[in-house]
């Protein structure tokens, strides 16, 4: 069978369709774009940790045209294998992980109750809670001062439109000019920290160093949008569509108010049945078998990760929404090498967001949610809740 990636109807509900080509086969081609699709959790996980099967950046053409977008990809950890891909995570991760993410935890916590206090009895969990939180916490995190904050969100969401696998001129133009002037910002901000250091994120990746290397300025710019773009989609498209899930499964959302200790169970199953990012792409560096198929050197394949979080070979009953699930196997943050730095960001983001909702009276869907019309980043644009009893 053919996946039509733009078809409305599979956008709209990817689910039926990834079983089906599931069942068909774990790894098949797809003709229309040349790729082959992993799409059982065995076939994606060997995917996503087969260090024959990599991210070799090579920058779209005509290069003048694609530069502010070629520039963040060639220096980012996730576009390069070993030994690239591994100075740079090192030195990302030094900074990353001092401490910066964990401190943050009462902080988020703080701000999600205080976003849903100002939101009102009827409010939109995207707008008015998940991109403030997200763009507060990431911003705070990276020391982007609060007068600069409102112009993140836009330039990310500009950015990772081009990830999709259709897209118009209008979309490519609009997300080079937001990588052009994220980049410039960014640089700026740099300077500043480097002239004066500060408890932050990007104050620490002006001085990392592991031995004698540091990152370069390109380096630098590209580490913090990655950390941005990444950072601000996951959590809100995640909480997002998790909420919603769990708004369409009451007998859940009456058990995880029974027993708060499930939050973080739940968060995971939120990641796992309505993953916010469906499709992570390699390329062969060399013939590779994966799950009896030869994928051919030079070849892309794309680990087709909402398909392999509802394997029932892994998942017992996986088109149920379960908050207690466990194990929870799931793919949602990747696997391997190329695993989700943000993930530990992203659970405390989303646990936050899930908490301060449940300390909410009522709980309901105030209209039927906005779905925006893409398959590899699933999201909706707006989700109306309403705290009124019915």
């Amino acid at each position: 069978m053919e996946v039509d990636f733009a078809d409305p109807g599979f956008v709209r509900d990817p689910y039926p369709v990834l079983g089906l080509l599931r069942e068909q086969a774990p790894v098949s081609r797809h003709e229309p774009t040349g790729r082959w699709l992993a799409a059982s959790h065995a076939a994606a996980n060997a995917v996503l940790r087969d260090r024959r099967l990599g991210r070799f950046w090579q920058d779209r053409e005509p290069a003048e045209v694609y530069e502010p977008f070629n520039l963040l990809h060639r220096h980012q950890m996730m576009e390069n294998e070993p030994p690239v891909h591994t100075r740079l995570r090192s030195l990302v991760a030094k900074a990353f992980v001092r401490g910066h993410v964990e401190r943050l935890r009462p902080a988020v916590a703080a701000e999600a109750g205080a976003l849903l206090r100002a939101a009102g009895p009827e409010f939109d969990l995207l707008a008015d809670v998940a991109e403030p939180l997200a763009v507060t916490v990431i911003a705070e995190l990276l020391g982007v001062p609060v007068a600069d904050r409102h112009r993140l969100r836009p330039w990310s969401a500009a950015i990772v439109r081009m990830y999709e696998v259709t897209r118009t001129p209008e979309v490519e133009a609009a997300a080079l000019t937001a990588a052009a002037e994220f980049a410039d910002y960014l640089r700026d901000l740099a300077d500043r920290r480097r002239a004066e250091p500060r408890d932050d994120l990007v104050s620490h990746l002006v001085t990392v160093r592991d031995g004698t290397d540091k990152l370069s300025a390109d380096e630098l710019v590209a580490s913090a949008i990655l950390l941005l773009n990444a950072g601000h989609e996951a959590s809100v498209n995640a909480l997002g569509g998790g909420v919603v899930a769990l708004l369409r499964h009451p007998d859940q959302l009456a058990r995880l108010r029974a027993d708060r200790g499930l939050i973080p169970a739940a968060g995971e199953e939120m990641i796992r049945y309505d993953p916010p990012l469906h499709m992570f792409v390699r390329i062969a560096a060399a013939d590779v078998q994966v799950e009896g198929v030869t994928i051919p050197a030079g070849a892309e394949v794309a680990a087709l990760l909402g398909a392999a979080n509802r394997d029932p070979a892994v998942f017992a009953e996986p088109d149920t929404f379960d908050v207690g699930r466990d194990p929870n196997p799931h793919l949602g943050f990747g696997a391997g090498l190329h695993f989700c730095l943000g993930a530990p960001l992203a659970r405390i983001e989303l646990q936050a967001g899930l908490a301060a909702l449940l300390d909410l009276p009522a709980l309901a869907l105030a209209a039927e949610p906005v779905q925006r019309p893409t398959f590899v980043l699933r999201a909706y644009t707006a989700v109306r809740l309403t705290t009124r009893q019915t």
